[in-house]
């Protein structure tokens, strides 16, 4: 590895965040992008290089990792990278330095050997229930799937029963939105009716130390717009709703709650390194349902950065001030977390 570090990332999800936070901290940064997504990356002044590629994919072709290792790159990973670029390829293809645990961006699947449900049930910590098939539902569910025109994405529906989850997905099916595919690969789980908070965590192995560093909540296209209609005028349209993240906003945790939240992210942590050692380092999100009793219900998690970090680019994360004196945002911590390894000659501990 040279001398010189830079930091690279795929260009889409959180990589502002990430660019923002190196230049911060004295990186060189490098964004990775795909032909025809790039403008905001050459138009926000905080990326030094831009390798242009056909596809995101393509970063694993041996030029271009080759280009990468000449500017000392470490590479932080997202959800885009984990969906372009694959699981697969990320483990066994990447030779560059990936800051955290690459083996652990696979476990945010539903599906397969390794899940999210797998690490949370390892730490004791309440989740929805799920059901194997739709003859098994016994009241209101909440269906996860790939769409079909966006396979890399998730979507997501309520059904209130049995009946009503057949006849949207008979319906959705009709309307082209899921396809025969979508069908076998969904999830379904128990609806748990409560207040959904995006707790964004850290774990520093410098510092040794699980840090919450923010909460944020999810914008999602068209449930925010259905949810702005009168009840009359959303019973007369009959919208077919949609859960698709186009946004995020920051907000406030109930103070008595974090007692709650730090157990949850500490017992996240030690699953993790007790089912995919060394476990999880640096930025993750436990996205919690809080219901009427004050339980913290899991509904899903991000073993990387993730998307709402965006909320506290320039401004900083809530509670991060409480640890550093200033606010900073989770990019920044980030590039503090990699000048540390760097100062202590322990990269190795911090990229795999």
């Amino acid at each position: 590895m040279k001398e010189e570090v830079s930091i690279a990332a795929v260009a889409s999800h959180s990589a502002l965040d990430v660019f923002d936070g190196a230049r911060d901290e004295g990186f060189k940064t490098i964004a990775i992008c795909q032909k025809g997504r790039e403008t905001p990356y050459k138009r926000f002044p905080v990326v030094d290089r831009v390798i242009l590629l056909d596809r995101f994919r393509d970063m694993i072709k041996e030029e271009i990792q080759t280009e990468l290792m000449e500017y000392g790159a470490v590479i932080v990973p997202n959800r885009s990278m984990a969906v372009y670029v694959g699981y697969d390829e990320i483990e066994n293809s990447l030779k560059i330095p990936v800051y955290g645990n690459k083996r652990l961006l696979r476990w945010e699947e539903r599906v397969g050997e390794k899940t999210y449900y797998r690490l949370l049930d390892e730490g004791g910590i309440r989740r929805p229930k799920t059901y194997r098939d739709p003859s098994e539902v016994d009241g209101p569910v909440m269906v996860k799937m790939p769409e079909a025109a966006r396979k890399v994405e998730r979507g997501f529906f309520v059904a209130a029963d049995r009946k009503q989850l057949e006849e949207k997905l008979e319906g959705l099916k009709r309307k082209g939105v899921i396809s025969d595919e979508s069908i076998r690969e969904m999830v379904i789980e128990e609806l748990v009716l409560g207040a959904h908070f995006n707790l964004n965590y850290f774990h520093s192995v410098m510092r040794n130390r699980v840090e919450l560093l923010s909460v944020d909540r999810r914008i999602q296209s068209n449930l925010a717009g259905v949810l702005r209609l009168p009840a009359r005028d959303q019973l007369d349209i009959n919208p077919v709703v949609r859960m698709v993240e186009v946004g995020h906003i920051a907000v406030t945790l109930r103070e008595s709650l974090l007692e709650k939240a730090f157990r949850i992210g500490d017992r996240f942590v030690e699953a993790s390194k007790r089912l995919e050692p060394p476990g999880i380092i640096g930025p993750f999100t436990l996205q919690v349902m809080v219901t009427p009793e004050l339980d913290l219900v899991v509904f899903d998690v991000a073993t990387r950065i993730g998307g709402g970090t965006n909320v506290y680019l320039g401004i900083g994360q809530q509670y991060s001030k409480l640890y550093f004196g200033e606010a900073i945002a989770t990019g920044r911590r980030i590039a503090m977390e990699i000048k540390e390894a760097l100062e202590r000659r322990e990269l190795e501990r911090i990229v795999t």
